[in-house]
């Protein structure tokens, strides 16, 4: 039977307080109190700013380009730089109780990447793993169209019995997402090409996000023996969640 429960709850209204969920949770599973966990979700427009993000000079101003856009700042969990999505975006945080979480760090961005090619490919596109010469966030586990667009990223956060494994797949919305990027990576003056960044639905026309969401939930079920049991997120959970989303809220 399965053992990594499923839950589909978003804020797409509060995007600090959807990552800080995932925050929650990661807390809750290093001290035993929830088990494994896929949590699978559509936000709202964001721009989730890395802590290494917080020290550039241009960082105040690269707050208040994302808000020109129309896209909610966010300090996220997981490292990494900046990285924007709206609700054309499908969302994923797997959360683990891990005794030795450190040791297989390289292991999950490894088996993330895959499962999330895997599923991308099920549904047309040309998805492969690796960084993209130029990409925005850089990551070895980038996941590509063609090797020349970046479709999806994952980050990690672990701490003592636990690890967080944040992804983030773009399956429209490239076009007002490399915008976003745009004034936000000029405003931290890092350097990166903008025709790395689009969606899977470049490739494929008229891909939705319902079915690159049904291909990733039947590559967990394949791993996990079938279709993997849902529950609503607990109150407790969300409690805490709405006490850590201050912390992740910018400006």
């Amino acid at each position: 039977m399965p053992c990594v429960r499923l839950v589909r709850q978003g804020f797409p209204a509060d995007p600090a307080l959807d990552v800080a969920v995932g925050h929650a949770l990661l807390e809750r599973a290093a001290r035993g109190e929830v088990g494994p966990t896929l949590r699978v979700y559509r936000p709202g427009p964001t721009v989730a700013f890395g802590r290494l993000d917080r020290l550039r000079p241009g960082f105040g101003a690269a707050v208040s380009a994302a808000r020109g856009h129309g896209f909610e700042p966010v300090l996220r969990q997981p490292g990494g730089r900046a990285a924007a999505y709206d609700s054309a975006a499908l969302c994923l945080d797997v959360v683990r109780p891990e005794a030795a979480a450190v040791p297989a760090l390289q292991v999950r961005f490894a088996a993330a990447a895959d499962l999330l090619a895997g599923a991308l490919r099920a549904v047309g596109v040309d998805a492969r793993v690796g960084e993209v010469p130029g990409e925005y966030c850089p990551g070895a586990w980038t996941v590509n169209a063609r090797g020349r667009v970046k479709l999806a990223g994952t980050a990690q956060r672990v701490v003592r019995g636990a690890s967080l494994l944040g992804a983030v797949v773009l399956v429209g919305g490239g076009a007002r997402v490399r915008a976003v990027l745009e004034a936000v990576y000029a405003a931290l003056e890092l350097d990166w090409d903008p025709s790395t960044a689009g969606a899977a639905d470049d490739d494929v026309p008229g891909l939705s996000v319902h079915a690159v969401e049904r291909a990733v939930l039947d590559a967990y079920a394949a791993i996990e023996g079938g279709p993997l049991p849902e529950e609503a997120l607990d109150d407790a959970t969300a409690a805490r969640a709405r006490e850590l989303a201050q912390g992740h809220r910018l400006g």
